[in-house]
Formats: structure tokens, sequence, C-alpha cells
């Protein structure tokens, strides 16, 4: 079955709901902070706990480590009639665990003949017959895969970041549009835009229970993530591929690979990206490859609307993941408290439960993957790929501004020529790309 036609994911949620297996909120009237007023109407969406039955959907994975696996096991929680019957990555072992984990979780099992090897081995994927891939490499990878997928005509779930440089996020929106022509579906991983919680909240923000915003803050900040020792045995681009997350050219660098998510909260609450950036950023603690391990950029959205971003991977020092969004009648967390200018309380998101007491809320892992299927089943098409590469090329913009300490536009990066990566054709050998850390400004005389 393919869908037909293009929708955005409000209504997507709204439409697939009918004949749903439980289902969270309805349209109401919400009340404003001055007493008296009211709002515009709130439309929460409909959500299901589970994707609607319907025709055999048949899934293979590119990127077999831990996301690419984990995101196999989340498409077979969605709901009936899942398989994952190819699975394709540059390493034999990131095969064997795949394999090994599907069968003892799951029992999946997977013939020799539909697990491939190498740099091409998501072509032979493609070979398979399958409705749906699953892309799960690291970044770098994901313009080229992605477009791959849509010319093959399938279905794809892919991982954000979606691309690493301005060419492959402009790559990434072109395809996007191919896809929507053809009537394919496309969900990316961004977790909180398929999140009850969030849902609920953004309704009634963009009921106007906070009035006009006019700033945000978003941030990612934690301990260090991992990195990977190279080995006597190692190829520099093996070295490369399994340090990923610590080089640029992979990765994007932090600030895209994985802050996006929080950039991408505040795009979407505010309802645009924005139109440049002011940043900074060092290397301070990081053991490999080429990123920064902190980020600050002052984004600004038109109307003078700033966002505050700030990312970073460093040990012993305060932590935060978390969005807030201030307006002119109130200020919200995003994730399930609003409230109004004094600070009072004016709507919690509170968890469904069952008759048990316990949650029955979805993780946003599975519930990405319940919303595709039912999509593809429902021919309610849903295209997420041109929104989550407006934010990846959002954080791109922040990365580039700290790494040159120059102002950043979006005119820039959408005529930017910046393509990272080795040149030529990619094998197990040397690289050309050595760890060079940016240093933005001039030394002083």
């Amino acid at each position: 079955m393919k869908p037909t036609k293009t929708t955005s994911r409000r209504r997507f949620l709204e439409n697939s709901a009918l004949g749903a297996i439980g289902v969270i909120g309805a349209s109401q009237l919400i009340k404003s902070c001055a007493p008296g007023e009211t709002t515009g109407e709130v439309v929460v969406p409909t959500i299901l706990e589970t994707a609607v039955d319907g025709q055999p959907l048949r899934a293979g994975v590119v990127g077999c480590g831990g996301r690419g696996t984990g995101a196999a096991l989340d498409f077979l929680n969605a709901g009936p009639n899942l398989s994952i019957v190819a699975i394709a990555d540059v390493f034999q072992d990131r095969i064997d665990g795949c394999r090994k984990e599907l069968k003892e979780k799951k029992d999946v099992e997977l013939a020799d003949a539909s697990c491939f090897v190498g740099f091409d081995a998501y072509k032979k994927l493609l070979e398979v017959d399958l409705d749906i891939v699953i892309l799960a490499t690291p970044p770098f990878f994901r313009p080229e895969h992605f477009q791959a997928c849509v010319e093959a005509r399938k279905h794809v779930f892919m991982e954000k970041p979606v691309a690493v440089d301005p060419v492959g996020a402009r790559a990434v929106m072109a395809a996007s549009k191919q896809a929507e022509a053809a009537g394919l579906c496309v969900v990316t991983g961004t977790q909180r835009r398929h999140s009850w919680n969030y849902q609920n909240v953004v309704a009634r923000i963009n009921a106007g229970m906070i009035g006009e915003i006019v700033s945000s803050n978003v941030y990612w900040n934690q301990s260090e993530l991992w990195h990977r020792e190279k080995q006597p045995t190692w190829t520099e681009m093996e070295f490369m591929l399994r340090d990923w997350v610590n080089w640029t050219w992979l990765s994007g660098d932090h600030i895209v690979e994985q802050h996006v998510h929080n950039i991408d909260v505040s795009n979407w609450f505010v309802g645009r990206h924005p139109v440049e950036a002011v940043g900074m950023g060092s290397r301070l603690r990081r053991l490999t490859g080429d990123c920064y391990d902190n980020f600050s950029v002052d984004f600004i959205y038109d109307k003078s609307i700033h966002m505050h971003s700030m990312c970073r991977q460093i040990n012993d020092c305060a932590n935060s993941v978390s969005e807030q969004l201030r307006g002119t009648k109130g200020y919200t967390d995003c994730e399930k408290t609003i409230w109004d200018a004094e600070g009072n309380e004016l709507y919690k998101y509170e968890s469904p439960v069952d008759e048990a007491g316990e949650p029955t809320i979805n993780s946003p892992y599975v519930q990405e993957h319940i919303d595709l299927v039912t999509a593809i089943r429902t021919n309610n098409q849903i295209v997420e790929a041109e929104e989550t590469a407006i934010s990846v090329l959002t954080a791109i913009m922040g990365r580039e501004s700290a790494y040159t300490g120059k102002k950043v536009t979006w005119e820039d990066m959408m005529g930017s020529d910046m393509v990272l990566g080795p040149k030529g054709e990619l094998t197990m050998g040397p690289v050309d790309i050595k760890a060079v850390i940016p240093i933005a400004g001039s030394a002083s005389n």
C-alpha cells in the first residue's frame, strides 16, 4: 500500500486515531493567564498505544550498532505483522551482534544471505523484498542512503541527525520532496516530537496559553560520552568509524549529533528556524577525534526572538538536558508543565495509567515506529525528513559560528558548498583527514 497524500504530524495523528487502542486528550478550551480570557482551541492529537494491524511489513536495517539494533527491536515492538528480513553494516562483528540480539529478544532468525557487509552493503539490502528501511549508520552516510531508499521506493525510518554538512542537509531536503511525491512515509529519530507529553504541551502553546513566544533556552549538558582507543590492527578508517561520535565528518560534532534534539524542540514550538547564529565553543577534555566538548550559541529567529543553545560533554560539571520557552503571558519547560508569568502552574501533563495504576505511556523510541507503521497502513502519509534537516542545518549553523567566531546566517548555510569527509571512494585504509581542532578568531599581538 502506498500513501497518496502528505500530511503534517499533527493531522496524521488526529486522522490515524480512529479506532485507536487507548487515546489521550481531546479538543478543549483553555484559560489564558489573564482571568476571564480564553485562547484558541487546544487540538491535542490522539496517539495510538500500538500500530494498527494490517498488511505485513518487512524491514531492513542499515547500521547494526547499538542504535540500529535498538531501532530494529523498537520496530518489532510497534505492532503486529512486522518483521526484520535483512541487515547491513560495514563491520561483520556488528552484523553478528545484531543477529544475536534479534534472536535472543525477538526470536528472529536471519540467514547469511540476508546479511550484507561493506560500504556498499546498503545497495545489496535494497535489492531484498522489503517495505521499510531503518537507517542508523553514522550520520555522514545518511544523505546518500536516504536518497537511495527514496529511489528504491522504500518507506524510511532514519535516525537523527540526517547530515553533517550543509550540502548533505540540503540533499535530504530535496530527497524529502521526492519521497512526498512518491507517496512514501518517512519518520526520523526526533523522539520528543513523538512523545505524548511534548505533544500535549505543544498543543497548548499553539493555542496561545503562554502568548507569543519571545525566547527559548535549550540545553544538553552531560558527562563525557564515549570514545575508542585505536587498536594496532585497525586502519585509520576503521578507527574513525568505530570512534565516530568524536569526528566531525562522521557525527557533525555533538551540537549536531546530540543537541539537535533540543534545538529541534525550539524550532518546533516557535514554528520556524533561526536566521542567524553567533556562537563559541572549545575543546577542553576530549581524548580522541576533532570535535569540541562544549558550545554556547545565540540563535536569532525573525522578530528578534533569541534561542540560547548550550551543550557540553565533560565530567563533573552541572548537567541539564532540557528546554524552556518564554512567552508574553507565561513560560513552559516543553516537557510537561506550563506556568503563567508569575510562576503559577497552569497545566501539568499526567501520564495515563492502567487499572493497576501503572503508566501506559509508550517509549518515544517505540512510538516513532508506531506512527510510521500506522501512517503506511492507514494511507495517511507522514514525511518528517525536511523539518529534521532544517533543525540539523540550524545546529550546523551554530557549529560553524563557534568554529570560526563569525556570525553565520541561514543564507550562508543555504548557499554553502561545504562537504565534510574523505575525498574519493571509501575503503578500509588510510584517511586523508587529521585531527585538527578549530580555533576561532586570531591571536593577540
